[in-house]
């Protein structure tokens, strides 16, 4: 029997970005359930609240308002975490935004934004985390990419960028923090059913679209036939932060349904 990637968090703590909602949210839920600790980093207060009443945790889960892309904000969001919950043995960074329009016509502050949560975040929550986690000598992070982090597409060039950028930082800051005992991984979805997703969806044929692909906009369809839950999205979360992936660092795993037709 294939063992659950919800096993072995109980009495863990974990430090979740974007928790409020979409990936985040499903992945706050089954940590609980595990029995595990969540700090749950969100720029969301109303959903956070609603999380809090939902989930019915106790002091098992903490909420924290935080902008990822103010290091004065993550800092005191982490600390705020230690404090409550004590060691932080795993950090999963979900937070992301999407702007979409061609390159040449975006605004200076729609490329900024960008970055500002999609790279510049997730360079200050996993510093932050990583060093308390270099201090204990353990600890694991992953972080959700995206698989047109190596995928060009039309109007998503800053979120593209955004990805690739986030995507080479946290293989450079796995290199580095082996020798800590601390592994560094990325997982990369493809089109997966969240608000974000529907988002780009203005015709009720576009879901079939992005399944079967557009020879108009040069992307290719999935071969699986499907897009992604946010519990497929969770479950690779969960194994590479497990210890059932104790050897596995620097890695990027596409979940994709083979979108990307296991481009490297």
């Amino acid at each position: 029997m294939t063992p659950s990637p919800d096993t072995g968090f109980a009495e863990r703590t974990i430090v979740v970005s974007g928790a409020a909602q979409g990936i985040g949210r499903r992945l706050t839920e089954r940590l609980l359930a595990a029995g595990a600790r969540v700090a749950a980093l969100d720029h969301d207060d109303a959903a956070l609240a609603h999380m809090v009443t939902a989930l019915e945790a106790g002091d098992r889960l903490s909420t924290h308002h935080v902008d990822v892309g103010r290091s004065a904000d993550v800092e005191a969001a982490v600390e705020a975490a230690a404090q409550q919950h004590g060691q932080l043995d795993y950090l999963a960074c979900v937070a992301g935004i999407l702007q979409m329009g061609r390159l040449s016509d975006l605004s200076d502050e729609q490329w900024l934004s960008t970055f500002r949560v999609n790279t510049d975040g997730v360079f200050y929550l996993s510093r932050a985390v990583a060093r308390r986690m270099i201090a204990q000598q353990a600890g694991a992070i992953v972080v959700v990419s995206s698989n047109a982090a190596s995928t060009p597409r039309m109007g998503m060039g800053a979120y593209c960028a955004s990805k690739a950028a986030t995507t080479q930082m946290m293989r450079c800051m796995g290199l580095e923090l082996a020798e800590h005992g601390i592994r560094c991984n990325i997982v990369s979805p493809g089109s997966t059913d969240t608000d974000m997703l529907k988002g780009m969806f203005s015709h009720p044929e576009d879901r079939e679209r992005v399944i079967k692909g557009s020879l108009a906009t040069f992307k290719a369809g999935i071969p699986l036939n499907r897009i992604a839950t946010c519990d497929d999205i969770v479950d690779a979360i969960l194994y590479l932060l497990s210890d059932q992936a104790r050897h596995i660092t620097l890695h990027d795993l596409r979940v994709d349904g083979g979108a990307t037709l296991g481009q490297i």
